[in-house]
């Protein structure tokens, strides 16, 4: 067996993992299982505005938002710097309320999805955790609400395997990466060499 032969055989060997992992990850991307409830987007419950409230804006703010929720009146600038919330009484800058508050918040804004999110809130280090584990953060400069289950965690994980990923470490997965799309093609022009040959 010639060494072209010899070599493109090794690294044909080399690529079936990662020719499986692509296979089967781009199968889950093109299908898209429950991409929907693990992606979906989770907002503030808002509701109309109780009482008119008179502001001045500063030369400084590049957006307003005013809002209602269970908690009150919300008032929302952003700056150069990004997203603050403000007392809308005396414009000074509001503070994060008590956790009671937040989980009143949060489970506003979940009771419409119990299936996904059940019904109990459980603070932790990484947020609030429901029921049913899925992970809440609250964003209070800007009011808004991410969500992430364990669906959500097996989707990412799965793009990070199909993109070589496989470490943890960014500088090893992009060599890592590198490394695979540089074997892939020494392989099909080795096989492509070999086509001609035989020829």
């Amino acid at each position: 067996m010639s060494l072209p032969r010899r070599l493109h055989r090794f690294l044909g060997w080399c690529l079936i993992l990662p020719f499986f992992i692509w296979a089967l990850t781009g199968l889950v991307f093109f299908i898209k299982p429950g991409y929907q409830a693990a992606f979906s987007y989770l907002t503030v419950q808002s509701y109309p505005i109780s009482k008119a409230i008179q502001i001045t804006p500063k030369p400084e703010w590049q957006e307003i938002k005013l809002l209602q929720t269970v908690l009150g009146l919300h008032l929302m600038v952003k700056q150069s710097d990004g997203w603050q919330q403000l007392n809308p009484e005396d414009l000074t800058l509001r503070s994060e309320p008590a956790v009671d508050d937040i989980q009143l918040l949060i489970k506003d804004a979940i009771r419409f999805d119990p299936q996904r999110y059940g019904q109990e809130l459980q603070k932790t280090e990484q947020g609030f955790v429901t029921d049913t584990g899925v992970t809440i953060q609250l964003d209070w400069a800007s009011l808004s609400l991410s969500q992430q289950g364990k669906d959500t965690e097996l989707i990412n994980n799965l793009y990070k395997a199909h993109y070589l990923q496989w470490t943890g470490h960014k500088t090893l997965d992009q060599i890592l990466g590198v490394a695979g799309l540089a074997v892939l093609m020494l392989t099909t022009v080795l096989g492509v060499l070999l086509l001609i040959r035989r020829r």
